[in-house]
């Protein structure tokens, strides 16, 4: 039996009333209304890098598919409609591990079905040194291997749709031509690469930068350098951290500037930490690790950051502060943009995905206030 259903809400581009009708899961109509509702009415939120959150780690080598359950569920409270869990640099059995429990999640709860099409692998093909490497363990970093990649495929049934690497391996470039040819996106992270090893890995198919700005040496040449490098080739789409500590604002800024907003995307990098309270908390990954009250979460007693501790609903309002950006300017970086990787969902038009959120605006602190999440049409959010 058919089930048709509306929703209403506030456009953030006209800023004028909309009004959605929804049948069997999929956006069948959008018509203009009269409403003043207040209320805005957007696509979910879509965040190509999710290491965990409230205490939830998917790294920490005892993932199960109830924890990726849970998961799905906290980021469908945050307004994530669809998210990439992201298993980090471990070992060859941890990885595999990993993306069976990610896989049985799927198999067994519609909801993750819905919202995770994927897995990033964040490694463990990154740069070994301190500093590009930040948390990653550096023991188990290692050269690209396509047996290694067919062996994730064959555990989690070809879950993996983006892998980050460092391309200064020389095994790289024919790396990326065999997992591109698969379907599967690479970007560049973790990497200490010179300029021609940037521009080979894009020529080799790479599409994305992971956190650009991050996972890079501290001090380097201050030209050329792999970031001048990865903001100059426009066949790469900048993956930025819009939370306050991983790029300074005039950075943000700039960067998105260089890449355009049909070039860049937001992503939260959340860990287990975040949302947590401040203090120091001893991880499988990083060691001592310390939350701070402003959402900053580091290796102890050093400058090398370990992931970020605030939500991507949470980067929204600081991206418009950095960069002076429109509310529908910041949402196009964290719905359209990540979701033209992962089957072109973020969108609202139709025959979409009736995967919305509702959203109200603090007038004091412009922080987003979710009041409704809905995955296919189905509320799983409610203020």
């Amino acid at each position: 039996m058919s089930t048709e259903k509306t929703i209403t809400g506030r456009d953030p581009v006209t800023g004028g009333g909309i009004t959605i009708t929804i049948r069997d899961g999929r956006i069948a109509a959008i018509a203009e209304t009269d409403s003043q509702d207040e209320t805005y009415l957007t696509p979910g939120l879509v965040d190509l890098q999710v290491n965990g959150y409230a205490g939830l780690d998917l790294n920490d080598g005892a993932l199960t598919p109830k924890r990726v359950c849970e998961l799905t569920r906290i980021m469908a409270g945050l307004g994530v409609t669809t998210y990439l869990p992201t298993l980090v640099t471990g070992s060859r059995e941890r990885l595999l591990d990993g993306l069976d429990a990610i896989a049985t999640a799927r198999r067994e709860d519609p909801l993750c079905a819905r919202m995770i099409p994927g897995v990033h692998m964040e490694g463990p093909s990154i740069a070994p040194e301190d500093g590009p490497r930040g948390a990653h363990p550096a023991e188990h970093v290692r050269p690209p291997s396509l047996d290694e990649f067919n062996a994730w495929q064959k555990a989690s049934g070809c879950l993996v749709r983006l892998v980050t690497l460092a391309p200064e391996y020389e095994e790289a470039p024919a790396y990326i031509r065999a997992v591109m040819a698969q379907g599967v996106h690479v970007a560049i992270g973790h990497s200490s690469a010179t300029p021609e090893q940037v521009h080979a890995a894009a020529e080799a198919g790479a599409r994305l930068s992971t956190h650009l700005g991050n996972g890079a040496a501290a001090l380097m040449p201050r030209h050329p350098n792999l970031i001048w490098a990865q903001l100059a080739d426009d066949r790469l789409t900048a993956t930025l951290i819009a939370d306050g500590h991983h790029l300074p604002d005039d950075a943000f800024k700039t960067m998105l500037r260089a890449k355009g907003l049909e070039r860049a995307l937001l992503v939260s990098d959340s860990v287990a930490l975040a949302g947590m309270e401040p203090g120091v908390y001893r991880q499988p990954i990083g060691g001592d690790v310390e939350v701070r009250a402003d959402g900053r979460v580091g290796i102890a007693g050093t400058p090398y950051l370990a992931g970020a501790g605030l939500p991507l609903i949470a980067n929204i309002p600081i991206a418009m502060r950095m960069a002076g950006l429109s509310l529908a300017q910041a949402l196009r970086l964290a719905t359209t943009n990540p979701g033209a990787f992962v089957d072109g969902r973020g969108v609202m038009k139709l025959d979409a995905p009736a995967d919305l959120i509702r959203f109200s605006i603090d007038g004091k602190t412009g922080a987003f206030e979710l009041q409704t999440t809905l995955v296919h049409s189905e509320e799983v959010f409610s203020a």
